[in-house]
């Protein structure tokens, strides 16, 4: 069964393609983000020179490095505003891979 996409037309008479998904960013706010990245990415580099012990770094770079994950895959990946089967399938292939890593983490007794 072939999936059929409407067809809707604007005041101005033009014909657009009806999106299931919320609208997409404009190029300005794909800036503001990409300004975001680099800001915390210099903060990552300065964490990472700053001499801080290693059970402060660790942690301050996961959490860095989660919330830039987490924009690029909202923002640049469109996941934040497209059907949210797309975010469900994203979400499963990445529970699958952590938890296979900690799996082979776990065969090679790194925890203990």
């Amino acid at each position: 069964m072939a999936l059929e996409q409407r067809e809707t037309v604007d005041p101005a008479g033009h014909a657009a393609a009806e999106s299931h998904g919320r609208a997409h960013p404009s190029p300005k706010e794909y800036i503001r983000i990409g300004v975001i990245l680099a800001v915390l990415t210099g903060l990552e580099i300065a964490a990472s020179y700053a001499g801080v012990s290693g059970g402060i770094l660790i942690p301050t770079l996961l959490i860095l490095a989660i919330i830039k994950f987490a924009m690029v895959v909202l923002w640049y990946m469109h996941l934040k505003f497209d059907d949210r089967r797309f975010a469900r399938f994203f979400v499963m292939g990445l529970s699958g891979a952590a938890i296979l890593y900690l799996v082979v983490l776990i065969s090679f007794k790194v925890f203990l």
